[in-house]
């Protein structure tokens, strides 16, 4: 009889485009101070956004929220932010990279290069969520999270602002949880607390 084992995660990539503030403050604002795994987010923004994102998730989030700088070591209990008009990317000593590679999805950042970078890096602890947005970035990054073991969560479309993002990624592959906005934030910290029973 094959025995149950429970996995661990080391970290969560989210994606969010249009609706996606909002989102993001309702998923994040569920997360305790003390969250044990570092949360980093690429959020489709103007290239020349300023720095209004992390000032309104740090005040509705207990983590600590930054922007993503270069070389920068990740840490648990944070939200990086990925710089407007950079890729961010997940190197596999667990280091931070920013790229003006050019747009992928007519995007940069880009998900799909988030997502991909830290599957390489974190293989099956790693969860993916992919919240309301109005393209398809982050399919292909779902695919290989997939691919490499991961876990994968994505907003319930009849619950996001824009439908698009979150059906793209559900038909690009088999997610594990399809869950309403609210119930999004909880079922992370459930999830990393207790791991996965396989």
């Amino acid at each position: 009889m094959k025995e149950n084992t429970v996995k661990t995660f080391k970290a969560i990539v989210m994606g969010a485009s249009a609706g996606g503030i909002k989102a993001l403050g309702i998923v994040l604002s569920a997360f305790p101070k003390d969250f044990p795994v570092p949360v980093l987010i690429v959020q489709h923004l103007h290239p020349n956004s300023d720095s209004y994102l992390i000032q309104m998730l740090a005040q509705q989030c207990a983590l600590t929220v930054k922007q993503a700088d270069e070389k920068e070591l990740i840490h648990a209990s944070t939200v990086y932010i990925a710089p407007p008009n950079y890729h961010l990317l997940v190197e596999e000593d667990y280091s931070l990279s920013l790229s003006v590679d050019p747009r992928v999805n007519f995007s940069r950042p880009a998900i799909d290069v988030l997502f991909e970078t830290a599957a390489y890096a974190y293989r099956d602890q790693l969860i993916g969520v992919i919240l309301t947005g109005a393209n398809g970035d982050g399919s292909q990054g779902v695919k290989l999270i997939r691919k490499l073991g991961g876990y994968l969560v994505v907003q319930d479309p009849a619950t996001a602002e824009a439908e698009a993002m979150p059906r793209a990624a559900i038909s690009a592959v088999r997610i594990d949880r399809v869950l309403p906005l609210e119930q999004i934030g909880p079922y992370l910290v459930q999830l990393i607390n207790r791991g996965c029973q396989l």
